[in-house]
């Protein structure tokens, strides 16, 4: 039997997208994520979603489901993947940056 969280996993880890973005853009914390992982039987609506965030067409690993109900389109090809992906890792690194400044200048006064 597949455990759609291992093949959610493996894809996920795969696409370079960092796990807060992805949390994020679900509307959940790393820890549902996590707990994604370790769930067999994650929904095909969670499936979809987490495909379409990742650029990932799951079709051909997980029963159920089928290309033309995953809508499954990635506009720009690998290119835009690996940009965004990028993209993400920056803009979480500034915002680690600026918790840091926002905690210096808090020991600071």
């Amino acid at each position: 039997m597949e455990h759609r969280g291992e093949i959610i996993e493996k894809a996920i880890r795969n696409s370079g997208i960092p796990l807060t973005s992805i949390a994020r853009k679900v509307g959940k914390s790393r820890q549902w994520v996590y707990l994604l992982f370790q769930n067999p039987n994650v929904s095909l609506n969670v499936v979809i979603q987490i495909g379409k965030i990742i650029y990932h067409d799951f079709s051909g690993e997980i029963k159920g489901l089928t290309s033309d109900v995953n809508h499954f389109h990635e506009p720009y090809g690998e290119k835009f993947n690996e940009e965004q992906s990028w993209k993400e890792k920056y803009f979480l690194l500034m915002e680690e940056h600026l918790k840091l400044l926002k905690k210096v200048s808090k020991e600071s006064n």
